[in-house]
């Protein structure tokens, strides 16, 4: 690449990205509520992680033999 093609790539890149204008930091400070949505209520698994875990330990019961494959995907 010789100085024409660095300075058309330049340009080139600075067009395709609108500026940012004004304030980039939010108008408040957000950990506060993150802190209050996490402590409204606890996080349960939902259903089709029990029925996973129900599934591998049929599979456990069914295909002993199964279990190191098992192991060796953790």
């Amino acid at each position: 690449m010789n100085g024409n093609d660095e300075e058309r790539l330049k340009q080139l890149l600075r067009g395709a990205l609108p500026r940012v204008e004004g304030e980039s930091e939010p108008k408040r400070d957000l950990w506060p509520a993150v802190l209050k949505r996490l402590d409204e209520k606890p996080a349960a698994p939902p259903w089709f992680d029990w029925a996973l875990l129900a599934g591998l330990v049929g599979m456990a019961a069914f295909f002993p033999s199964a279990i190191p494959v098992f192991l060796y995907y953790l």
